[in-house]
């Protein structure tokens, strides 16, 4: 069940016999992949590093997850539909040009490598919270200096919004990356997400 204001989330857990360490976002995104397309359950998830670890509050420690100190959390997960193609994310979706002037950013998780570009996210509220980003020539230098302890919005160039689907033409292809995995240029995007489609340890 999605996560509610005031109601408690996670619960002590190990990871179970079946479950998988993943020790990046990009690992995490390949076993979800796997099972979809053969259309098997994705088993839980370990988590020992990534974005979506961190989020959680995770500490990379392996033994951890096997251990009375585990957390057991239910989390959403991101899909978008490219070029008649679906793709999963744990953690976040980029799209963007090399200088960052154009760029959308869908985010299931907290972080995106040092930046804490999504501060509000939350991962299973049901939501994504998305970006939509127009900058002048080099105004992601600001950005990205206040983008890494979250203080980066409200900004006039950044379009905030949370919501369980999108759709964005950005009006050109851009390199499109999902768990900072690159599957080429995508210019026409239909996102969405999909509420407690996973169980992550960590």
């Amino acid at each position: 069940m999605t996560i509610e204001r005031g109601r408690a989330w996670g619960e002590p857990g190990a990871l179970p016999a079946n479950g998988i360490v993943v020790r990046t976002d990009a690992e995490a995104r390949a076993v979800v992949e796997e099972a979809r397309r053969a259309g098997r359950p994705v088993p839980p998830l370990g988590l020992a590093g990534g974005d979506l670890c961190r989020t959680l509050g995770g500490t990379g420690d392996v033994a951890r997850l096997y251990s009375g100190d585990a957390m057991t959390f239910p989390v959403d997960l991101g899909a978008v539909l490219v070029d008649g193609r679906l793709h999963w994310f744990v953690a976040h979706l980029v799209v963007r040009d090399v200088l960052w002037r154009r760029a959308f950013i869908a985010m299931n998780a907290q972080w995106v490598g040092q930046l804490n570009f999504g501060p509000r996210a939350h991962p299973d509220d049901g939501r994504l919270d998305v970006y939509d980003v127009h900058l002048p020539l080099g105004g992601f230098l600001a950005v990205r200096a206040r983008a890494r302890t979250g203080a980066h919005l409200p900004h006039p160039g950044i379009r905030e919004r949370r919501a369980p689907a999108v759709q964005v033409d950005l009006g050109r292809g851009l390199p499109l990356r999902v768990d900072g995995v690159r599957i080429g240029r995508a210019r026409n995007l239909s996102v969405r997400i999909e509420p407690d489609a996973l169980t992550v340890v960590v």
